[in-house]
């Protein structure tokens, strides 16, 4: 087959699947997720909506192309609602025309507006903070991002790669406090300070910090939940319990606020059963939902009052830096620019 056919031909394949989809969720009662998240870690939400409301929730992950589905199932696409994490990646889907603005009281009075698109576009459901893994018996209790340059930590930090999501968008946040220059001058004083490649993932900077390799290291704070109520003897439980953790601030914010990444969703632009859509999405941010997300996830709740897991609820309470997502992620491109441009992953 000559490659001129191939897109046309994807594309009718996707609409016919589309089609055929859609007849089910038309059906009353029932709104259809499209989602990048792992089924397992959102299952027991949606049990719980269907349990209250009666909606059946048809679920379909998608690893990787939600976009690019999405635009070829076209107006006959069958998704209710789009979930995905990052605020890059919820940020592509609206500007790649799949979503569309919704109100909601709800939704609005939970959220921060922070953490929401101004048009009703794009909602946060739950907070990822990046935080410092710190070696259990340093003694160090506060952080500014801006210290991981400092000479005094060469040889001692570990992160993953520069180019992740995580830290694109860290980067992204210090071009926006700090502007570029400064942003990638400290980007080569963190470089300079690293104990070894940035490489691996989250958990790989608890375990180095347990192997001696380094000190401190930039992570996600879900991560450290799991790891600390893992099985004792295990692996991950000797990580978790090698470290202790530190939410770092900016040193040119005022607020003193911690940098979060979210997962999030948004109502799919023709979405056949918006109604239940919008259902969905109020559940989410529900005290029910959002204690799920505390409990099982490890995640930061964006609804206020939620009671926390212990290991959560030890790093004392999370204050979000109130910078906007939309504005962090204008610098997303210039970030990733500036990480290959001081050759961090190098």
């Amino acid at each position: 087959m000559s490659r001129p056919l191939l897109n046309p031909l994807l594309r009718a394949l996707a609409l016919a699947g589309a089609a055929a989809f859609s007849a089910s969720a038309l059906a009353a009662g029932e709104v259809s997720l499209y989602t990048t998240r792992e089924p397992k870690l959102i299952q027991p939400l949606l049990d719980a909506f269907t349990k209250e409301s009666g909606i059946k929730v048809n679920t379909v992950f998608v690893k990787d192309g939600l976009l690019e589905r999405v635009k070829a199932e076209g107006d006959k696409s069958p998704a209710d609602v789009l979930m995905t994490v990052d605020i890059g990646n919820l940020l592509d889907l609206v500007d790649g025309g799949v979503t569309q603005s919704i109100k909601s009281e709800t939704l609005e009075s939970v959220i921060p507006a922070n953490l929401r698109g101004a048009d009703g576009k794009w909602y946060a459901l739950s907070l990822r903070d990046r935080v410092l893994y710190v070696e259990k018996d340093l003694k160090l209790d506060s952080f500014r991002y801006e210290d991981l340059a400092d000479p005094k930590w060469k040889g001692k930090v570990c992160i993953r790669s520069g180019q992740h999501p995580y830290n694109t968008a860290l980067v992204a946040s210090m071009i926006a406090h700090d502007g570029a220059e400064a942003t990638e001058k400290w980007l080569r004083g963190v470089k300079a300070n690293l104990a070894r490649k940035a490489a691996g993932g989250d958990r790989d900077v608890a375990r180095d910090i347990l192997g001696g390799i380094c000190d401190i290291g930039l992570a996600n704070a879900y991560y450290v939940g799991h790891m600390k109520n893992a099985e004792p003897g295990t692996d991950a439980r000797k990580w978790g319990d090698a470290i202790k953790v530190i939410r770092p601030t900016f040193a040119n914010a005022k607020s003193g606020g911690t940098h979060v990444n979210v997962s999030g969703a948004a109502v799919a632009a023709h979405a056949p059963n918006k109604e239940n859509a919008v259902k969905l999405l109020d559940f989410l941010v529900s005290d029910q939902a959002q204690t799920l997300y505390a409990r099982a996830n490890y995640e930061y709740p964006v609804r206020k009052g939620v009671k926390l897991d212990p290991v959560v609820a030890s790093f004392g309470e999370l204050k979000v830096d109130p910078l906007p997502l939309t504005e962090i992620a204008k610098h997303r491109k210039q970030a990733s620019e500036l990480v290959d441009k001081v050759g961090f992953d190098n």
